[in-house]
This record gives C-alpha cells, sequence and structure tokens, in this order.
C-alpha cells in the first residue's frame, strides 16, 4: 500500500536513495568524507537545476505582478564570493555574527549553548540532549544512565539558560560523567580565507555568510547603470559559507550551501504592503513546484527572537522527515529596514539615499528581503517526493512534480531487438533538443520501470511491436502507474502541457 500522508519517512532511506541513485554524495567520499559538505550527483544537479531555474524565472524573467496590477521589477546579480572585509565589518558580520558554545572536556565535543537541551528536575543528575529530533532515543539513553525515563518528569532547559552554579550536575550528551561541559563562549560562524601570498591577520578575508551583502554593496551600481528605481529587486542564486560546529540532517545544515536572495527596495512607508506581497508570493512559488501546502506554515518570529537588522521575518517552514510532526526553515522573508543601506553608508562614505525627482526629496530605502536556501529546497523537494509504495517492485517512487523531475521522461525499447532500438534512439534524438530524457536499453522491462520510479521520472515511453505498424507507444505513468497508447507525433506537446506549473 502507498504510504499515508501524514506518516514520516525514514531519513536514513532518504540519505541512502540519494547516494544509490545518484542524487547527493558525501563530498571527499573515498577518504571517509568532509564533515559538513556534500557533493551533487548526476540527478542530484539536475533537480538543484531545475528548482533554480524556476526560482530565476519567477523572479527575474517573468517576476509576478504587484498590487497595482503591473509586473514588478527585477534584475539579476551574481557577485563575488569573497569581498572586501570591510563589507562584513560594515554589516554586523564580523563582530556580531557569533553562537554562544559549550565545550565537553571529556569527550571534546562542542555544542551550541541554545541547541543544548538539559532534562532538570529535583535530583543531582541532569541529562543533556543535543538537538533532538527522535523522542524514542531519550529514553533509551536515560536508561542507560540509571536516571528516570518517564519523561514528563523532566523540565526542558536550554543550556544557556541554565545557572552556572549546576553545571556540575550536567552529563553531556556524549559523556556518562556530570560536570564535563564548560561555561559557554562566543564562537565566530565565519570561514576565513587570505587571498593573496603573505598570511597575516591584517590581511584576512572572508567566504561570504550570506549572497544578500554582495547585493547591498551593488545597489548604486544598479541604480545607475540600470533603468530602475523603487520599488524594484535585486536577485542573486549562489554559493554562502557558515562554520558550522555540528552539521546535521543530511544537507539542511552544512557549512557551503546555496542561496536564491532577493531584497526589494522600496519607499519607507510602503515596507507593510511590499512584505505582506512577497510572504504569499513565495508561499504560492513553493506550492507550484509541488510542495504540499498542508505541510508548510507560515511562522512569524517573535520580537524577542529577531535578528538585530530585522524589524518582523516570517519564516515559510516545512515538516521535513526529520522534525515531524514540527517544522523547519525553508525560506525567511525578513523587513530589514534600511539598516543594511544606512550601515554601508556610514562605513563606506559613499551615498546610498535615493533622489526621488517627482517628489524631490531623499530617502534610504527598505528592504524586504525574501531569502530561500537552494540546497534546503533541494532537500524539501526529494523529502516530499518520498513515496513508500508496496505494490511496486522498487518499493518506493519519488513524486515529484514533472517540471523538477531530474529526466522528464525515460524513452525504453521493450527488447533490444533491432526494430525496437533504432525507434527508441530517433526519439530519444529528438525529444532530447526540449527535455532532459534518458534512453534506457539494457535489462527487462520491469527492473527499468522500478529504476525511473526510484529516480522520479514521471513518464516512460515504451517501444514496442505495435510501434512498427501505427507509431504508437506506450505510456505509463509513475503515479498510478496506468498505461495508454498514444502516437509519437504527440509525444513532445504531451510533456510540454505536463511541465507547467500546478
Amino acid at each position: 500500500m502507498t504510504q499515508s500522508a501524514d506518516k514520516p519517512v525514514d531519513m536514513k532511506d532518504i540519505v541512502a536513495l540519494c547516494k544509490r541513485r545518484g542524487f547527493i554524495f558525501q563530498a571527499s567520499d573515498i577518504y571517509g568524507g568532509y564533515n559538513g559538505f556534500w557533493d551533487f550527483g548526476p540527478l542530484g544537479t539536475e533537480l538543484k537545476n531545475n528548482l533554480r531555474d524556476s526560482w530565476w524565472k519567477n523572479m527575474v524573467v517573468t517576476p509576478p505582478i504587484g498590487p497595482d496590477g503591473t509586473p514588478v521589477s527585477i534584475v539579476g546579480l551574481d557577485s563575488a564570493i569573497i569581498q572586501n572585509p570591510r563589507v562584513w565589518q560594515a554589516s554586523g558580520h564580523v563582530g556580531g555574527f557569533n553562537d554562544p558554545m559549550v565545550d565537553c572536556r571529556e569527550s571534546k565535543a562542542r555544542y551550541r549553548a541554545d541547541h543544548l537541551l538539559v532534562y532538570t528536575n529535583d535530583g543531582d543528575i541532569w541529562p543533556a540532549f543535543y538537538n533532538v529530533e527522535d523522542a524514542a532515543d531519550i529514553p533509551r539513553r536515560l536508561k542507560k544512565l540509571k536516571q528516570n525515563e518517564d519523561i514528563s518528569t523532566y523540565k526542558i532547559v536550554s543550556f544557556d539558560q541554565i545557572s552556572a552554579d549546576d553545571y556540575a550536575k550536567i552529563i553531556g550528551p556524549d559523556t556518562k560523567t556530570a560536570g564535563t561541559l564548560t561555561e559557554p563562549r562566543q564562537f565566530s560562524m565565519m570561514l576565513d580565507t587570505f587571498p593573496g601570498v603573505i598570511r597575516d591577520e591584517e590581511r584576512k578575508a572572508y567566504l561570504r555568510p550570506e549572497t544578500a551583502q554582495g547585493i547591498f554593496t551593488n545597489y548604486k551600481n544598479i541604480i545607475d547603470s540600470m533603468r530602475v528605481k523603487p520599488p524594484f529587486g535585486i536577485a542573486q542564486i549562489g554559493k554562502a559559507f557558515r562554520n558550522e560546529v555540528t552539521p546535521r540532517n543530511f544537507i539542511f545544515r552544512s557549512r557551503e550551501f546555496e542561496q536564491m536572495e532577493m531584497e526589494w527596495f522600496c519607499p519607507p512607508e510602503d515596507h507593510a504592503m511590499w512584505f505582506e506581497f512577497w510572504v504569499d508570493q513565495r508561499k504560492k512559488w513553493w506550492e507550484s513546484v509541488g510542495m504540499d501546502a498542508n505541510k508548510i506554515f507560515l511562522h512569524d518570529i517573535e520580537k524577542s527572537e529577531l535578528a538585530h537588522y530585522s524589524a518582523r521575518t516570517i519564516d515559510i517552514e516545512y515538516k521535513y522527515p526529520f522534525s515531524d510532526p514540527n517544522f523547519d526553515e525553508l525560506e525567511g522573508i525578513a523587513h530589514r529596514g534600511d539598516y543594511d543601506l544606512s550601515k554601508h553608508q556610514e562605513h563606506s562614505g559613499q551615498k546610498l539615499e535615493y533622489f526621488d525627482q517627482q517628489e524631490n526629496r531623499r530617502y534610504l530605502p527598505h528592504v524586504i528581503e525574501p531569502a530561500a536556501g537552494l540546497t534546503r529546497g533541494v532537500l524539501a523537494l526529494i523529502c516530499e517526493a518520498y513515496t513508500i509504495d508496496e505494490n511496486r517492485p522498487s518499493g518506493v517512487y519519488l513524486n515529484f512534480h514533472p517540471s523538477m523531475a531530474p529526466k522528464k521522461a525515460a524513452i525504453l525499447p521493450l527488447t533490444a531487438k533491432e526494430d525496437h532500438v533504432p525507434i527508441a534512439t530517433k526519439l530519444y534524438l529528438d525529444l532530447r533538443e526540449e527535455f532532459s530524457v534518458d534512453l534506457d536499453i539494457k535489462q527487462n522491462i520491469g527492473k527499468r520501470y522500478a529504476r525511473q520510479d526510484e529516480i522520479g521520472t514521471p513518464y516512460c515511453f515504451t517501444i514496442d511491436n505495435d510501434t512498427i505498424s501505427d507509431q504508437t507507444v506506450t505510456v505509463r505513468e509513475r503515479n498510478t502507474m496506468a498505461q495508454e497508447r498514444i502516437h509519437m507525433d504527440k509525444i513532445a506537446e504531451f510533456l510540454r502541457e505536463k511541465m507547467k506549473a500546478v
């Protein structure tokens, strides 16, 4: 039977399929991997490119219709990964992009203090857990520590909220001994580098922790060189790097990742209207690429938890298997105010105010920032698509929206007979001019169907003896496994229609 919509799958199975079918590999795999870094295989690259291209088309090529009924104006940018270090001083990253970290003297492990959960009670032993995702693991560890296994008897408190007087009671996540955890201290999230031949602190630069600052530093260049004026946006897709202490949950939290960010510059008085507009638009886009609306949650971040630059932020969150029944971040829409432009104006000495000739006034635009994780988006698409079905040989299929599927179709000659293969090859060569298709000749037809199911190919076109006589092929639909006959001349039109976003 097919899995129910609310039954979570095991992330271990998803990770295994991603490696087995060429979606995602551990970086430097033959050397044992490298924590926090991942390589995208042939199918993962296709999937990532499909998501990236859809975002770019939706933002830059055919941007949404604005509240006034006309298309909004958004231009593209590709800024350098390494910027002048003063950029990061102005943005606040050098001085403030830190997390409170806790070390374990015994295990030598390091934890974020606010992610370290301590199970407190009236006793003298308080077990600590880090980023707890599987509630079933908690009683097992409590039993090993000879503690009460009833979770309801504990009060859960993050380590950064606990008095230093009680540290001696705490057993760290990777030890059986109490009192091994240190007091929290600040740890920089910036990955640094030293361009040039001399390596000293004066020449230290940084790998960008976000793509946004390259947009802000190019704001004036774009105003001066392009026919744009507020309200307008600048969009960018690119790599970012963060010195994550504990990368986890597959590619969800890693040290190298990709972002899809757009900075929307608008008159200060219009920020509320544009904020609501972009929250609505971004949610609709995620649904258009196949995300289940019931697994998407709009999290209005409390004021006490907002980033220093944000006046308001709504996170678009998704119910990942590792977060179920809760949600975790997929994209954030933030009202950054004029924080970034004012800081760069102050530190660079360049005037970044916009002069509105019609109203004869100068102002620093406010910024609404929809910032999505491309890497996380790929993970969400795979998690959403992963479907257990005991009725098919593979036991699972990937239910990608056809527009996102790495391969749009597979061309399968029923046998390796001379009459079947040439027709299949010609069809493949014709279709590949427009679509990413697979020509799969070897093995029996059932095994080839199973393979295409596992990689998420929505349609298989089988060439058989009837094809020779009437030029029709069998179309097999991935989700239902239903089959019908279609004329070869209609295949391209058939695929074009199916590729349209919902």
